[in-house]
């Protein structure tokens, strides 16, 4: 659904960013800000600002910053659209829909119908475990020692043995076959009429991130085949693109733990661990992956204990690992999953075990080891190279080297000598000099300078938006042509011309031109630079000389780098000459 930047911009307006954020954070009134714990890291000293002026936040502990789009978005893990339309119904407002094309609309229609029927089928099972026909379903619940009330927060049914009756149910109801056949709820076969998916199974329903049914599974009461019953993808429903239990999860979360099933995601709920999500029918995906980085940096892998759990954590750890999330994975033995854990253990044992968790690389060694024998010299030394190889697959070289020696710790090996095995077959990969590139890798310090430069033209920006006088002082020196560096650039581009056209910045509404977080974020951080406090003037009109000049010095080697006609040339070489005595007058 797309929205035009004035209903953007209505619906912020009318969203006070204090009045939104002080629903989720307690903020007191500091100066003309307000400061509170960040929502988004642990901190025991507020470094959460929100600045009522420009409407934005930013946490100089972490780093999190954006308006009050982003908030939404990164507390609640919405995406831009859904956290608009939020606080649109919040604010009263009426939701645009001319922009629609006529497919559109039928389409939005038809997966409204959908979540509706789901809905109404939800609340069918739940009536129907609770009733007298259900009791072979609620008994099975309860024997499997789960608590009613976690039978009630998980929504949990029954599905009768009759297998037409749901379908019958909803005819009285009044849905019509063109919604009811997308649902995935019924079969319609050719020869045996219409008849329901589910039948005589205990029934889960899937629901996502905003707490609607998109989806079921039902787990069979007998020894019939298959024993779990998932619904097929709809408008509605991607399995590869959710998770169960999900919408439990709110905000940032310290780790999370993913495991198989649905019995195991409800026994670890039932236990307190509120942070356990399970794929759906399926391997864990990419897509599942990068979902799961909105909510946490550490993943907890807690598969089943036999061959196919291992093979399904050996396949997902690469994944995880490629988004940017570390992974540990909880050894349960001597028990499968954790479910049958907690019943013949406790819930203290199993945050133990979250303790004595094994890091992903430790765990991939080990199912390594298993494939060599290691009395033997030659299969040991093979194995020594497959882990060394295994090495290379950290970017981070302060981390890579962590692992190498904690591994030779563990194994009895001189650091030097798996070190030099490592350079071997990082030279062997590369197909070039291993010493080239370590010189290469080091640098000669050209990226701290880019650093530097970048940190220039970011106070420079937090500077104009604090005291936009300084566009009219530095104009005759400084264009947004000098904000070389990205998103420097655009964001100058869009201050300037928010001075030009009313004489001041709003920050937030430069926010709001990106819709990712983490692009909200970074431009956040710009108008929110640490400056440092100087307790005379002259010292700050000194120090704000000095980012000025950084700032037209880089942009004039920039353009000196990449200009073709002589005459031009000349003129930047002048301009550097009389930048080393320029004065601006502040």
């Amino acid at each position: 659904m797309y929205y035009g930047e004035d209903f953007v911009e209505e619906v912020r307006q009318r969203s006070d960013i204090v009045d939104v954020i002080s629903s989720y954070v307690n903020l007191k009134r500091s100066g003309s800000n307000y400061v509170g714990l960040c929502p988004f890291h642990n901190e025991k000293t507020a470094s959460f600002s929100v600045s009522p002026g420009k409407q934005m936040y930013y946490c100089f502990g972490c780093g999190a910053g954006g308006n009050v789009f982003t908030f939404l978005m990164e507390y609640e893990n919405l995406t831009f659209v859904e956290s608009l339309e939020r606080l649109a119904e919040g604010a009263g407002m009426e939701l645009p829909r001319k922009e629609d094309s006529a497919e559109e609309r039928s389409r939005r229609n038809l997966r409204d119908s959908i979540l509706e029927v789901n809905k109404v089928a939800a609340n069918y099972y739940y009536a129907k475990l609770k009733s007298d026909r259900g009791k072979t379903g609620y008994e099975y619940l309860i024997n499997r020692e789960l608590h009613p009330d976690t039978i009630v927060k998980f929504g949990l049914g029954f599905s009768d043995k009759s297998s037409g009756e749901l379908y019958r149910y909803m005819k009285k109801k009044g849905y019509r076959d063109e919604v009811l056949k997308e649902t995935g709820l019924f079969t319609y076969d050719e020869r045996r009429g219409v008849y329901d998916k589910f039948w005589n199974r205990v029934m889960f329903p899937i629901l996502d991130r905003n707490n609607r049914v998109i989806a079921f599974g039902g787990r069979v009461m007998g020894d019939a085949k298959p024993k779990y019953l998932n619904s097929p993808e709809t408008l509605v429903f991607d399995k590869s693109r959710n998770l169960y239990g999900l919408n439990f999860v709110h905000g940032k979360q310290e780790s999370m733990i993913i495991c198989e099933g649905y019995m195991d995601v409800i026994a670890l709920h039932q236990a307190g661990f509120t942070t356990a999500v399970a794929s759906l029918g399926t391997a864990l995906t990419s897509q599942h992956c990068s979902l799961l980085k909105r909510y946490t940096d550490l993943v907890y892998l807690c598969y089943d204990s036999d061959g196919a759990g291992v093979k399904a954590a050996m396949r997902a750890i690469p994944m995880l690992k490629e988004s940017g999330i570390r992974v540990k994975i909880i050894d349960m033995r001597p028990y499968k999953d954790p479910d049958e854990f907690m019943k013949g253990l406790s819930p203290e044992e199993f945050g133990e075990r979250i303790r004595q968790a094994k890091s992903s690389f430790f765990y991939e060694v080990d199912r390594i080891k298993q494939e060599y024998d290691m009395e033997d010299p030659e299969s040991k030394t093979r194995f020594m190279n497959e882990v060394a190889k295994k090495c290379l697959t950290f970017d981070n070289e302060i981390e890579r080297n962590n692992y190498m020696e904690a591994f030779a710790r563990e194994y009895g090996v001189r650091i030097e000598d798996f070190r030099k095995l490592t350079a071997y077959h990082s030279a062997q990969r590369a197909g070039i000099n291993y010493e080239q590139r370590r010189r290469e890798r080091t640098g000669s310090g050209q990226k701290k300078q880019e650093d530097g430069i970048a940190r220039s033209q970011g106070i420079f920006l937090t500077y104009l938006s604090n005291q936009p006088e300084l566009f009219e002082k530095t104009k005759q020196i400084l264009s947004v042509d000098d904000f070389v560096d990205e998103p420097y650039h655009q964001v100058a581009e869009m201050m300037y011309k928010q001075y030009e056209d009313s004489g001041a910045v709003q920050p937030a509404v430069i926010i709001s031109k990106f819709q990712s977080k983490e692009d909200q974020s970074t431009v956040a951080g710009l108008f929110n630079k640490e400056i440092r406090e100087l307790s005379q003037e002259e010292e700050q009109k000194k120090a704000l000389n000095e980012v000025i000049r950084n700032i037209k010095k880089y942009s004039l080697d920039y353009r000196s780098r990449h200009v073709t006609d002589i005459s031009e040339l000349q003129n930047l070489v002048e301009e550097k000459k009389k930048l080393q005595t320029l004065q601006i007058n502040l």
